[in-house]
C-alpha cells in the first residue's frame, strides 16, 4: 500500500511518516520500480503502536524504546513495566509543576486590578 492509504489507515500525515521513517522508528518500506514507498500491514501495526505510544505522552526516544521491547518476544514483562511506571512518576511530576504554575497564576491574577491603571502585579512579578 501506499503513503496515502497508510496515512488514511493510521490518521498520521504522510509527512510524520516519513518523519518517523527518516528517524529509524519504522525500517525503510519497499520501494516500488516507480520510486514510491510500499508498506506493509506491519508497517501500519508499528505506526498504529507508535501513535498510541505518542498519545500517552512517551517522547520519540521512550517510543523507540517501546518498539524494542515490543519486537522482542523474549523480553520480561517486568521491564515493559518498569518503564511504564517510570513514565508514570514523570507525568506525576509534570503535573506537580504545573499545578504550582496554575498556583502562582491564580494568585497572581487575584492581585491585578484589571482595570484602567497601568500598574500590574501579574508583569511585575514577570519582571523579577
Amino acid at each position: 500500500m501506499n503513503i496515502g492509504t497508510v496515512s488514511e489507515q493510521t490518521g498520521m500525515p504522510a509527512k510524520t511518516i516519513r518523519y518517523y521513517e527518516e528517524i529509524g522508528l519504522i525500517p525503510p518500506p519497499i520501494r516500488a520500480e516507480n520510486g514510491y514507498r510500499h508498506y506493509q500491514d506491519k508497517d501500519v501495526e508499528t505506526l498504529r503502536f507508535i501513535q498510541r505510544s505518542r498519545r500517552l505522552g512517551f517522547s520519540v526516544k521512550d517510543v523507540g524504546n517501546l518498539l524494542t521491547l515490543w519486537q522482542d518476544k523474549n523480553r520480561a514483562s517486568s521491564d515493559v513495566k518498569r518503564f511504564a511506571l517510570e513514565h508514570i512518576r514523570e507525568i506525576e511530576e509534570r503535573i506537580d509543576e504545573l499545578n504550582s504554575i496554575r498556583q502562582t497564576l491564580i494568585s497572581l491574577t487575584d492581585t491585578c486590578h484589571g482595570d484602567h491603571r497601568a500598574d500590574c502585579p501579574i508583569l511585575d512579578e514577570l519582571a523579577k
